[in-house]
């Protein structure tokens, strides 16, 4: 009966064989963008390298974005690499191709080209690289997370302070760049507002025009252009950010007409306060920019450890629903300034009021 054991034991030997190679194939299979990760993936104690992707640092705002964000993630025990293209997408995309090729753990992408910036999360995916969208939604791709405010509201908000002052008249839409997300989301938002004036014939906008690039001269020239095309016959104006905002106050200053003709921005920027105070400018729109750097900080690390984010809300970029997580901004004029940015420490009461 020797032969018998023989084969029994050339059988049991080959059985722990086929099992010893099916669990190697399993450990060594992962799949590179699961939809929900593990909580144990990645140790606590591992540390977690962020990309942050900036569109520009050449406005007052996104300096602040850029410090705070900085700020939030260190206080966490992560480390942040932070690139700025400032307005050049072909530079943006390399600048985050070398982010992914560093080998960050998460990628935090403010887009200056909602569709070009597409080809960075592309990228990011094909790494194993994850991707949240901050302040502005990157369109046309499957963006991990989106955090921002809520644009479409931040429009509402200016124009329903400008036509509490101005129920019918001529208005001036001075809106921002087209190829920024945000800026489709603000104007809608103000139409929102005004399209039913606009249909009873209270309101006739007179003007409306993009600010390419959210360059600040070109909203000058937009709102000469306006002046002109109207003979300075111009009851309001609702400005795409403070920076337009500005320069739409300066070519009312030319005419004489700063301070006459209510002008609304957003952004609640130092300078726009000042011009709040002062009465040439009439409202801006407070998003509490430090509240989205700690969320954002907070989100890109837990999600750089591979814990999975629930959201309540999703946002259609033109390809997908993303889960999204969406603040509330405040209006703020010269009535609620001292409760509002200053209360805040956004900015201080002697710098508003110099």
């Amino acid at each position: 009966m020797g032969w018998r054991r023989v084969l029994f034991f050339i059988m049991a030997l080959a059985l722990v064989c086929v099992a010893s190679a099916c669990k190697n194939v399993t450990e060594t299979v992962e799949p590179v963008l699961p939809t929900k990760l593990s909580e144990k993936e990645m140790p606590d104690d591992d540390k977690i390298k962020i990309g942050f992707s900036m569109d520009t640092l050449e406005e007052e705002r996104w300096l602040r974005d850029r410090d705070l964000f900085k700020a939030a993630v260190e206080a966490l025990g992560a480390e942040v690499e932070i690139k700025a293209a400032n307005g050049d997408d072909s530079e943006q995309i390399l600048q985050a191709e070398k982010l992914i090729s560093e080998g960050v753990d998460l990628l935090v992408v403010v887009p200056h080209n909602a569709e070009a910036t597409a080809a960075i999360v592309n990228k990011a995916h094909l790494a194993g690289i994850r991707v949240i969208s901050y302040d502005r939604l990157v369109k046309n791709s499957d963006i991990d997370l989106y955090v921002s405010f809520d644009n479409e509201k931040v429009g509402e908000l200016q124009a329903e302070a400008i036509t509490k002052l101005v129920p019918k008249g001529k208005y001036v839409y001075i809106g921002g760049a087209d190829t920024d997300n945000n800026a489709h989301l603000l104007k809608k938002g103000v139409f929102n507002v005004l399209q039913p004036l606009i249909d009873k014939g209270d309101i006739t906008v007179v003007y409306d025009q993009w600010t390419k690039n959210w360059l600040p001269e070109n909203a000058f020239a937009n709102m000469e252009a306006a002046l002109a095309a109207n003979n300075n016959q111009i009851d309001a104006v609702i400005a795409a950010n403070d920076a337009t905002a500005g320069k739409v106050i300066e070519a009312l200053e030319k005419q004489g007409l700063a301070g006459k003709i209510p002008v609304a921005g957003q952004d609640a920027e130092l300078m726009a306060a000042q011009r709040i105070v002062q009465g040439t400018q009439t409202m801006t729109v407070y998003k509490p920019i430090k509240t989205l750097a700690q969320e954002v900080a907070e989100l890109a690390v837990r999600m750089a450890k591979g814990k999975y984010i629930d959201t309540d809300r999703k946002v259609n970029n033109g390809k997908t629903e993303v889960p999204s997580v969406l603040l509330a901004p405040i209006a703020v004029d010269k009535e609620n300034m001292d409760e509002t940015v200053i209360r805040d420490g956004f900015h201080t009461r002697e710098d508003v009021y110099r």
